[in-house]
């Protein structure tokens, strides 16, 4: 860990900025700025600097920065192969009257949740199944339902959702691409 001290001038690494260190604290180190700003940072943001224009920098502390850069890594992004993509897919139509014979009686809230538990259910169906891609239909309406549906989808990690393919469906379905594990 770097250490500072009051009067040390300093560079922050992610900023155009540079100052002289005003206070030191367990957490947070403050510069004042040429301009008299006042600015708050953590010890891994900033790097000593001399009086002269030249950075003085340890091949320790550029392991640390870059090691510290690298930490948190994103979830990778799986492309999908051309021979994948155009894969025979299922389809589920999640229009609530091909879902029940009568709505009489049901609030929205039932039949938003009867949509999405056939939704869950068809798609825990296709990973079971190893099939790659399903389309689920579900009308363009005010946008709920499909909403919903994305939340869902985002709960799986082996699961990548898209606009289903505009010319066969218009604006009212969602393709969903199931990564095969193996």
């Amino acid at each position: 860990m770097r250490v500072f001290t009051i009067g040390d001038k300093v560079e922050a690494l992610d900023d155009v900025i540079e100052g002289v260190v005003t206070a030191v604290s367990e957490n947070e180190i403050t510069i004042e700025t040429s301009d008299g700003f006042l600015l708050d940072y953590t010890a891994s943001e900033l790097v000593k600097i001399s009086n002269s224009n030249s950075i003085k920098v340890t091949n320790q502390e550029i392991e640390q920065v870059k090691a510290e850069k690298e930490a948190p890594k994103k979830r990778k992004h799986q492309t999908v192969k051309i021979k994948e993509r155009n894969a025979p897919k299922m389809e589920v139509d999640l229009h609530i009257n091909q879902l029940t014979n009568s709505v009489k009686g049901m609030s929205n809230y039932e039949m938003l949740n009867l949509q999405l538990e056939t939704a869950k259910r068809q798609l825990e169906f296709a990973i079971s199944k190893r099939i790659q891609k399903v389309v689920f239909i579900h009308g363009i309406g005010e946008g709920v339902l499909k909403e919903e549906l994305n939340y869902l989808f985002r709960r799986y990690d082996n699961v990548k959702c898209y606009d289903a393919e505009y010319q066969k469906y218009g604006l009212g379905a969602t393709e969903v691409y199931i990564f095969q594990n193996g």
